[in-house]
């Protein structure tokens, strides 16, 4: 698979969209965790599958806990909203750690914002992040303030900011629920969604170019994997965040407090992998598919009514989506256009209606001749005539034998009195 085909199917942004409408206003995905659900041993972990808005496994939650780098995914947020990713700014002074990740800047090193964001998210670089912090807040204290005002409106009720870069520090910690809603937001931005499913980059703004690697070795190891961010503190222990796209279907994973490297890679994906296995991509409604016929008035014979779209929907496997027909003729009468709507296909799933689609004429309907007319006349005066002859010879069958039978008493009548 191409790094620009992996990219593209990491952007099923409708379904996004539609459960981060959900997480901004707090509501509360659907619990769809299954009795026989993967076995992992992270500390806190959950998988999500945003279209259907399913928590297809969680333990702890939304326990709070340090973070470390994944931290940054609300640097990023805000940055994404406040800046253009074309404006250039001067690189702060950042005096870092020996164990920190940096991607070495100086100050007053002018570099792009979009180079600025690729240094955070795949070389998860702190200088990056110190810098975008006071170039988007204008102080880190203020940019701290915005982080966690961001967070309130978002609702990420278990998430609290004391730093933009995730060292550990008190007041600095979020819960695996929330980073995932957090993630979801981000992913609706192609060019987050684009920047960490990439290997490596080149930085090209700056006092010299510089070639990053992505922290999160499973984007270049397997094909499925297209983000998202990792996070490594000794308090924190090992976490990511990741995503992983297959025919169509996306799952979003986060794990906390992993004791090592090879154990958060594995408990993700094995979350991942189970996630794209319990689902899939079904067509609901089909295009141009019958779903009614409605007789041709004054003619013997009918017109299909068929889907103006199709609708694809992604549902757990062994889940069935129906079908109710609104407004469907029995009969029509023409002239009608091919394309004349004469109803509404609803799509239901899991008891709500979750698309419409117009129900209109397959071909276009001629109106009925004056012979169709007036046959379709004579014929229903035919049939009125038939019944009632049927009728009148039922009655006369009835007289004829009402008058045997008092022939028959007189008769016998007049015997006995003999």
């Amino acid at each position: 698979m191409t790094a620009a085909a992996r990219r593209a199917a990491g952007a099923p942004v409708v379904a996004l969209a539609l459960l981060a409408v959900a997480v901004a206003t707090a509501a509360a995905p659907a619990r769809a965790q299954a009795a026989d659900g993967p076995v992992v041993r992270a500390p806190a972990a959950i998988l999500v599958e945003p279209a259907t808005g399913d928590v297809v496994y969680q333990r702890k939650a939304s326990d709070e806990r340090p973070v470390a780098s994944t931290t940054k995914l609300m640097t990023a947020l805000l940055t994404l909203e406040r800046m253009k990713l074309s404006t250039t700014v001067t690189a702060i002074r950042y005096r870092a750690a020996p164990a920190e990740s940096v991607i070495g800047l100086r100050a007053g090193e002018r570099l792009t914002v979009a180079d600025l964001m690729r240094g955070l998210l795949l070389a998860s670089a702190n200088d990056a992040a110190a810098t975008l912090a006071v170039r988007v807040g204008g102080t880190r204290e203020r940019f701290v303030r915005l982080m966690n005002r961001r967070a309130r409106q978002l609702g990420l009720r278990d998430t609290h900011y004391a730093n933009p870069i995730g060292l550990d520090e008190a007041g600095n910690h979020s819960s695996a629920e929330d980073l995932v809603k957090l993630t979801l937001i981000l992913r609706r931005n192609e060019f987050f969604r684009a920047v960490t499913n990439l290997p490596s980059a080149t930085l090209k703004t700056g006092s010299r170019p510089r070639t990053i690697a992505n922290r999160n070795t499973l984007v270049r190891e397997v094909p499925v994997v297209n983000g998202v961010k990792t996070g490594h503190t000794s308090s924190a222990g090992y976490v990511l965040v990741g995503s992983a796209t297959r025919n169509g279907i996306t799952v979003l994973s986060a794990v906390l407090g992993e004791p090592g490297e090879g154990a958060r890679d594995a408990d993700s994906l094995t979350l991942l992998r189970y996630g794209l296995s319990r689902y899939h991509r079904v067509a609901g409604v089909k295009r141009g598919a019958t779903y009614a016929t409605a007789r041709l008035a004054h003619r013997d014979d009918s017109v299909n009514l068929v889907a103006t779209r199709t609708v694809r929907r992604t549902v757990r496997r062994g889940e069935h989506m129906t079908t109710r027909l609104i407004g469907a003729p029995h009969e029509v009468e023409g002239p009608l256009p091919a394309g004349a709507r004469l109803g509404t296909i609803e799509l239901r799933w899991r008891g709500r209606t979750v698309d419409r689609v117009a129900l209109v004429t397959g071909h276009a309907v001629a109106g009925s001749t004056v012979v169709e007319r007036a046959g379709g006349l004579i014929g229903r005066t035919l049939i009125v005539l038939a019944a009632a002859a049927v009728a009148l010879g039922s009655l006369q069958v009835v007289l004829l034998r009402r008058r045997l039978q008092r022939r028959r008493s007189r008769r016998a009548g007049g015997t006995e009195i003999a």
